[in-house]
């Protein structure tokens, strides 16, 4: 039997008349609930405060490794059950490892929100009654695997956790990618996930989000009932400090020899963390410089002077150490590196004294609000971005204020942040030369930020 839920403590929030309240059960557990009767349709979002910056050295990837095992069965689950039972019941689910956390999520009919909720539940509660050797094997060869085909064996696939080294010094908690390494992977043991699981897969270090058409006293009944009885327990270290100086003080860089389709010029430059006004200031300067194929650096490298086939300019905002900027620029076939570097520099150097222009600013700040608004629009994704803001910031009404925030930074802070932390001094940088002659017709790589159980 559960105890009775507690009174909610939460405000009406303004972004397109959506509201969420909050709820903490006595076991530390903290959920959210935000109702959408638009589509007959709910989303379960778990959220673990522990991801790669939570690691030792030595035992680096452990938190992916561990995102996989929790789909390999618990007490009640076995095998592949988890995915059968939410796909049979016409729903989808997946997981995700960052820096800064690990997350579980389904979408389901809203019929079906207690099967996912049961579900998530038993592995919170009961995953180590069925974490075996065989199991742990069968995983650490699929995240290997996963290591090789996204990282290792595909064209620029080592780019982020090479800038990424370079950004962050040796020993700083975001100096290695949730991916870890193959020396790493191998060497942990089942007593290391074990002994992970019982650190931080605990109901207080946890944020549950339910969001759609759901009945919030019915939802929260059922997370008493499946989630109310599973024991607390502390043990957990806080994150190491992630802090840096503003600017890594001189230009790093490292030039690659490897089978590339083209030539190309990336590079990460130190930003303000996020959650920080000067966070969304920078955010908007990267969308003016690179965010689509009417930034400045894509006009300039892309139409005018036809030096590479793709420039971008994005932001991975991170909130325990500065966030990255990273530049990322494909070379047309016979393209000198130094001819597209100096163009890049010449295009910061002028943002930096001029800043954007009205019309820049207008369309930048357009942008950002669309894509927020086009996050909170989905029950997945506005469930991702509540636990997210109660996981890294403590409130997840902030992510319901997003848009205002954006909205609110000016032409002359978006300037400011630019000249202070888009300089050369203040950035990793990476060249590609090919090994075989460049091909004209290159296409950017994508590269994913998250790895993502399959």
């Amino acid at each position: 039997m559960g105890h009775t839920p507690p009174p909610s403590s939460a405000q009406q929030a303004p972004t397109g008349g959506l509201s969420a309240t909050e709820h903490r059960l006595p076991n530390g557990l903290r959920v959210v609930l935000s109702e959408d009767h638009q589509t007959p349709v709910a989303a379960v979002c778990l959220w673990y405060d522990v991801g790669s910056r939570h690691e030792v050295e030595g035992r680096t990837g452990l938190a992916h490794l561990f995102e996989h095992l929790m789909f390999q069965g618990s007490a009640q689950v076995a095998g592949n059950g988890h995915f059968e039972l939410v796909q049979g019941a016409g729903g989808s689910l997946n997981g995700t490892t960052s820096f800064e956390r690990t997350n579980y999520f389904e979408t389901m009919p809203a019929h079906e929100l207690e099967l996912a909720l049961w579900l998530e539940a038993d592995r919170m509660g009961s995953l180590l009654t069925a974490l075996d050797e065989e199991s742990m094997e069968n995983q650490r060869d699929v995240v290997k695997n996963e290591r090789r085909q996204r990282y290792d064996n595909v064209p620029y696939g080592t780019a982020f956790e090479r800038l990424t080294a370079m950004a962050y010094p040796e020993g700083h908690p975001y100096h290695h990618t949730p991916i870890g390494s193959m020396a790493d992977l191998d060497a942990a043991s089942l007593e290391d996930a074990r002994a992970f699981f019982r650190t931080y897969y605990a109901p207080s270090n946890a944020v549950l989000s339910v969001v759609g058409d759901i009945d919030p006293e019915q939802t929260l009944a059922w997370v008493e009932k499946y989630f109310g009885t599973i024991p607390s327990h502390s043990g957990k270290q806080p994150p190491r400090d992630g802090s840096l100086p503003e600017v890594i003080g001189a230009e790093q860089r490292q030039l690659i020899e490897e089978d590339v389709p083209s030539r190309a010029l990336m590079a990460a430059y130190r930003l303000p963390a996020d959650g920080t006004r000067a966070g969304d200031a920078a955010d908007l300067a990267l969308t003016v410089l690179g965010g689509g194929e009417s930034s400045r650096l894509h006009n300039r490298l892309v139409r005018h002077d036809r030096t590479a086939v793709a420039a971008g300019f994005g932001m991975l905002r991170l909130a325990g150490a500065p966030s990255l900027g990273w530049l990322d620029v494909k070379a047309s076939g016979g393209a000198e590196i130094a001819e597209i570097e100096s163009a890049v520099d010449e295009e910061l150097r002028r943002f930096a004294e001029e800043g954007p222009t009205p019309e820049e600013m207008e369309r930048a700040q357009a942008q950002l609000e669309r894509e927020w608004l086009d996050q909170l629009a989905t029950v997945g994704g506005r469930a991702d971005e509540l636990c997210r803001y109660a996981v890294l910031f403590g409130d997840p009404q902030l992510a319901l204020t997003a848009t205002a925030r954006v909205l609110a930074v000016t032409a002359e802070e978006v300037r400011e942040v630019a000249a202070a932390r888009l300089r050369p001094d203040n950035r990793a940088v990476l060249v590609y030369e090919p090994t075989e002659a460049p091909a004209a017709d290159a296409e950017a790589t994508a590269h994913d930020q998250e790895e993502t159980a399959q």
